[in-house]
């Protein structure tokens, strides 16, 4: 005994007629009669005694009725917590990005998510690692490389212009470098995996082989750091680099390559209401620069 029967069912017990039983459940009488032989067949029993003042149950009717009756209490309860969840999210939502992405733009949009959805828990985990979606490691990534994976929601959210930036105690001492000279003179700030795949820095666009290494670091967060410290020369986004408090190096000069950032999901997970309404935050927070 499926629900759509149960309902067809139910609407006969509470409905003088047939026509009037149809007109409730919005079907046609035709479609409540057939309904009701399929259903009857199924059982093997009749439900029903066909009278002229309308459907009355016989005995094996109104032990069904008594299960119909649980079905139907079964299926609003159902949709009264499924449509409360789905207007107001709540449990755990697992987030991973890189430092200076949580920094900068993922706690002041949970901030925000929390004044709109406070029975949702994030649980953020600052990483470069590429934690696994798949093995719902993670529900949602923000990550600098696109992934391969075909099986994943994948969507780019931003791409931000990066260029070369010092800070000025850096610039008073060393002075402005000059992109002829291959930064000639100058100490750097790397990110240190960009050294393990390429053969030589090149810095908005500019070879470097004349500077020094000053600092290497795994951590974008880190670079900004060192470069407003005073140690190098380092690329960033210019926004960063702007909010920073940073001198722009050759500004008319950027990476060729932008620093993108994209947001990805297992595609069961972007159906939950918790998990939809993270990313929607989260995602609008990288909206800027």
């Amino acid at each position: 005994m499926n629900w759509d029967d149960t309902r067809i069912f139910l609407a006969l017990t509470r409905a003088p007629s047939l026509r009037a039983a149809a007109r409730s459940l919005g079907v046609d009488q035709a479609t409540v009669g057939r309904r009701l032989n399929a259903l009857e067949a199924e059982l093997g029993a009749k439900l029903f005694l066909r009278a002229k003042d309308g459907y009355l149950l016989t005995a094996a009717g109104e032990t069904a009725l008594a299960a119909a009756r649980r079905m139907e209490s079964a299926a609003l309860d159902l949709r009264t917590r499924i449509e409360g969840q789905d207007t107001s999210p709540g449990g755990l939502v697992r987030v991973t990005s890189t430092d200076s992405i949580a920094i900068d733009l993922l706690m002041p949009a949970i901030e925000r998510l929390q004044q709109h959805w406070p029975h949702i828990r994030v649980d953020l985990e600052v990483s470069t690692q590429l934690l696994s979606l798949t093995r719902r490691q993670v529900d949602i990534a923000f990550r600098n490389v696109r992934p391969e994976a075909p099986d994943l929601v994948v969507r780019r959210v931003v791409s931000w212009p990066v260029a070369l930036f010092a800070s000025a105690g850096y610039v008073e001492r060393f002075g402005m470098p000059v992109p002829e000279d291959e930064l000639r003179g100058h100490h750097l700030v790397a990110y240190a995996p960009y050294l393990e795949h390429n053969a030589f820095l090149t810095m908005a666009g500019v070879p470097a082989r004349q500077a020094r290494i000053a600092l290497a670091v795994r951590s974008s967060l880190l670079v900004r750091k060192g470069v407003a410290a005073g140690i190098g020369l380092g690329e960033m986004p210019v926004w960063m680099g702007e909010r920073e408090g940073l001198v722009r190096i050759w500004p008319e000069r950027r990476r060729a390559n932008d620093y993108e950032v994209w947001q990805v999901m297992h595609p069961d997970l972007q159906r939950t209401a918790r998990v939809r309404a993270t990313a929607e935050f989260l995602s609008e927070a990288f909206q800027i620069g």
